[in-house]
């Protein structure tokens, strides 16, 4: 059993009701390993969000037809199917101000199995947005690229790792960016995003809903995503 395989197993396996539904998913069912201590903590979102406490990070222009909602946990091995399979494309109808992308995480694979890898790959994405949303963009691609096979493996909690995936984006490594990284400034952030996500109702990522419907754009089991022209189909037929 490959290390996608364990993860459905772990956190889609409870009914199938939430196999239906999750079609692949991380699932926290209400955990509260992981879970912020505190919901109030003292935290500067970073500039470019947006919502109640800057707990969501836009792209796109506000006035675009739709708006695509993404619920992601950095470790989340399903969440890196969608954003391999279809991150360019959501990026592309944004660009074309088709939709407006808001993205929401959760870390609860921290909790679930050991570490601080979404967490801190977060506190980063904070340090990319602040750079500015195409920085943000960028970054999150190469995260998910990089994801560890095995969402046990704990690489993204390493400083090292999250700033030489960093090199990869042009113009990403400012001296407030590294900063950022190494000092953790936006994890009071990060635990209000993860907050967030427990409050929001969603029962694991990913989830990805265009005008707050749901949309099924992984496979059955969750290795592969909908096609970019499938997924655009889909927006279409919304218009």
């Amino acid at each position: 059993m490959n290390a996608k395989s364990r993860g459905y197993a772990r956190f889609g396996g409870a009914t199938a009701a939430a196999l239906v539904l999750a079609a692949g998913a991380g699932w926290y069912l209400g955990r509260t390993a992981g879970r912020p201590a505190a919901a109030e903590l003292p935290a500067a979102a970073p500039a470019h969000t947006s919502g109640e406490g800057g707990t969501v990070v836009p792209y796109g222009e506000a006035d675009a037809g739709h708006t695509l909602s993404v619920w992601l946990d950095p470790r989340c091995p399903y969440c890196a199917v969608v954003e391999k399979g279809l991150g360019k494309t959501f990026k592309e109808l944004a660009d074309k101000k088709t939709l407006r992308i808001e993205y929401h995480f959760a870390t609860f694979l921290d909790g679930a199995l050991g570490g601080k890898g979404s967490k801190r790959a977060l506190n980063a994405l904070g340090a990319a947005v602040n750079e500015s949303p195409e920085k943000f963009m960028a970054y999150a691609d190469a995260l998910f690229a990089h994801q560890p096979d095995d969402e046990k493996d704990d690489t993204f909690g390493s400083t090292a790792t999250l700033l030489e995936l960093a090199d990869q984006v042009h113009g990403l490594r400012t001296p407030a960016f590294n900063k950022a990284v190494k000092e953790l400034t936006y994890m009071p952030w990060a635990e209000k995003v993860s907050s967030a996500f427990y409050k929001s109702g969603e029962k694991g990522t990913p989830v990805v809903k265009l005008d707050g419907r749901p949309l099924n754009v992984l496979s059955g089991d969750g290795t592969s995503s909908v096609t970019p022209a499938e997924f655009t189909e889909l927006v279409g037929k919304a218009s």
